[in-house]
């Protein structure tokens, strides 16, 4: 039996600089099909991400996460060693992710002018809330602040109820995924031109590309989205709806048919032949009659009951499951998209899998989020720093 081929990004060796959430996923994503992720800390300043959230033992359990697959080094890149370190490890580099605010790594003496002088095939990824140009460029930048700028709050909640937040980083995780695009991207570029470049990624721009086509609405038709909960501007019944047992379900009919099917699963059929029923948009107007109609025939049953009837008409329902109910969900066990990572320092971990399935050269979790500064010894000494350097690195703060 052949050996199994290496993961597909097996070679490629990225730095991660950035901090918190939307760069250091996109690492994580890119080490999760074998790149060599090195993970640059401050010697006193961890990625604060480490602190974020609940802990075990003192271990942040969102680290373990976020840095799976890295090895952690520590780096002062403000010290004389640590930009000449940081050099040294950059003409070895494919890729530098960083998120400091623009300007930042030019003081150092470490912007792209530097970097791609000692590595001109570098691919240097940035990172920041609004970009590297422009009147808000050097604001601080997060998540929040880009989910508030570019419309998602302000069509998220109930009409009467105020714009609200996703509780949970839905830009930085968004931009993430899109900065491990970009990379790919211009690795590919790099593969016909023999040299890097940069990529300029602002959080605030992934998320309004996701939020599909409010702009051009906009520009046409002079159309603001407002808010409507649960409800759809596009479709109907689109909602959320509480069965007998006091759980919660969600319908969707974004297909003709399958609002068709719905309606003669709650038995009223009749509602098929109104003349606002043959469009989603003229059904959404009617979403008042159409989710009396569904919400009172789920109420009188549980969920269970509702789920199997959904399928048995071959309708979209979805329980909505927290956590407890998706860590025992039999279609995530099967695509074995929580699975087990065992850990040093904390045993058996359950967390997400990789994010996609190749049939090929598939991805893997090696091994959860390490120790501040695990690796700095190892890491300099494959750069053929000897022991007295690396003392002096330490001496100096740089480390």
């Amino acid at each position: 039996m052949a050996p199994a081929p290496p993961p597909p990004l097996t070679g490629l060796r990225v730095l991660d600089l950035a901090t918190l959430f939307a760069g250091p996923l996109a690492a994580t994503m890119l080490g999760d099909f074998g790149a060599e992720v090195i993970k640059v800390e401050h010697p006193r300043k961890p990625d604060p991400s480490r602190g974020h959230g609940p802990a075990k033992e003192g271990v942040g359990l969102w680290w373990k996460l976020l840095g799976r697959n890295k090895r952690t080094i520590t780096l002062d890149l403000s010290t004389k060693g640590g930009r000449e370190t940081l050099l040294k490890l950059a003409g070895t580099a494919d890729v530098v992710i960083e998120n400091f605010r623009p300007g930042t790594l030019e003081k150092w003496g470490l912007g792209y002018e530097e970097l791609s002088a000692v590595n001109e095939r570098l691919v240097l990824a940035r990172v920041t809330g609004f970009g590297q140009f422009g009147p808000y460029a050097h604001r601080p930048g997060f998540g929040t602040l880009a989910e508030a700028m570019s419309g998602f709050a302000a069509i998220t909640g109930e009409p009467d109820g105020p714009p609200t937040l996703p509780p949970f980083g839905l830009a930085d995780s968004i931009a993430g995924l899109a900065t491990a695009y970009a990379v790919m991207t211009a690795l590919t570029g790099r593969q016909r031109t023999g040299r890097g470049q940069v990529v300029d990624m602002a959080i605030i721009e992934p998320i309004l590309t996701v939020l599909g086509p409010q702009p051009l609405w906009y520009d046409q038709l002079g159309l603001v989205q407002p808010r409507t909960g649960n409800r759809s501007t596009n479709n109907a019944p689109r909602n959320t709806y509480r069965t007998a047992d006091g759980r919660w379900v969600a319908v969707s009919t974004s297909a003709q048919s399958i609002a068709e099917r719905v309606m003669r699963l709650v038995g009223r059929p009749e509602l098929i032949s109104e003349p606002w029923f043959a469009t989603g948009a003229e059904r959404a107007a009617h979403a008042d009659v159409l989710d009396e109609a569904v919400g009172s025939w789920i109420a009188t049953r549980t969920r269970t009951e509702v789920i199997a009837a959904f399928e048995q008409a071959q309708a979209a329902v979805a329980p909505i499951q927290d956590v407890r109910d998706v860590m025992a969900d039999p279609q995530y066990a099967a695509l074995d998209t929580l699975t087990t990572v065992d850990d040093p320092e904390l045993g058996p971990l359950r967390m997400q899998n990789v994010l996609f399935r190749l049939s090929e050269t598939p991805g893997a979790i090696q091994w959860a989020g390490r120790p501040h500064g695990a690796d700095t010894d190892e890491v300099l000494s494959e750069l053929g720093l000897s022991a007295g350097d690396i003392s002096e690195l330490r001496t100096e703060g740089a480390v």
